[in-house]
């Protein structure tokens, strides 16, 4: 039987192993002591019913701390909680310019079907540059994407999405961004903000960016790694199709979730491998 129970993660959700949770009484005398596993779990042993404080720490990042209720069973828990890089604690890539690696980038597009389940959709076909400046807030980033690289695992609705009633390849086979500013929102966190033309509509979206660090490869290059979230609404670039079934409830809904893993690799080009 465990006493109080936390699961510790980064604010991207992912466990901290090896943080470590401190329980102190009101008197401020140390009670439990307990480090968490490889998924952010940590327990105590139990502990008498009480209010306690508990503190949540781990290397490279700032201290958490919060009030227990331990109750007559002798447990508690604190549920999740997301522990912030120490600022300055994050080490940016090298300036200059660097390639997007499109073997080793994904953007995959998630939108609801029926109203109870999702599609996903991968782009295969992907390219573009990073510029690092310093300070980092004038770094720029271009990409273009080939429309028609889509992909959802079943070729009739590939060949659907690619249709006037979508994404229209054969009129509009670029997707194409280009950044126009960059702020930071955490030690490895970033709004990055620019245009999307997508469908022949230019519009500004804001992706939410995490910087994953950088370092050598196998192949004698150097990498950096980025993961980049934004919600889109397809209405906006006059993707308009929107078949109806029973119930009133769109087949394919307006909102459009945007996933990009990208490694960018460093030069003004890629290396021959």
């Amino acid at each position: 039987m465990s006493g109080l129970r936390a699961r510790i993660q980064t604010v991207e959700g992912w466990g901290v192993e090896g943080a470590v949770l401190t329980v102190t009484d009101l008197a401020g005398q140390q009670v439990a002591r307990a480090t968490a596993d490889a998924k952010g779990a940590v327990a105590t042993e139990p502990l008498p019913p009480g209010v306690y404080t508990a503190v949540l720490t781990a290397a490279g990042y700032n201290p958490v701390a919060r009030t227990a209720q331990i109750g007559s069973d002798g447990a508690g828990s604190l549920g999740e909680i997301p522990l912030q890089p120490v600022a300055g604690s994050v080490e940016l890539p090298p300036a200059g310019p660097w390639t997007i690696d499109p073997v080793h980038t994904t953007v995959v597009a998630t939108a609801r079907h029926l109203g109870i389940a999702s599609i996903r959709a991968r782009f295969g076909e992907v390219n573009g540059r990073i510029t690092i400046g310093r300070p980092v807030e004038q770094s720029s980033v271009h990409a273009e994407i080939k429309a028609a690289s889509i992909d959802s695992g079943i070729q009739m609705r590939d060949d659907h999405l690619r249709s006037p009633d979508f994404l229209d390849v054969e009129t509009y086979p670029t997707i194409s961004f280009a950044s126009t500013a960059l702020h930071q929102r955490g030690a490895d966190r970033w709004a990055l903000a620019g245009e999307l033309t997508l469908h022949g509509e230019r519009r500004q979206v804001e992706l939410d960016l995490t910087y994953g660090g950088w370092g050598p490869d196998p192949w004698g290059g150097v990498r950096a790694a980025f993961h980049a979230e934004t919600l889109l609404h397809r209405n906006d670039f006059a993707i308009n199709y929107n078949a109806m079934v029973r119930a009133g409830v769109a087949a394919i809904g307006t909102t459009v979730k945007v996933e990009i893993d990208i490694e960018a690799v460093q030069g003004e080009s890629l290396p021959q491998m």
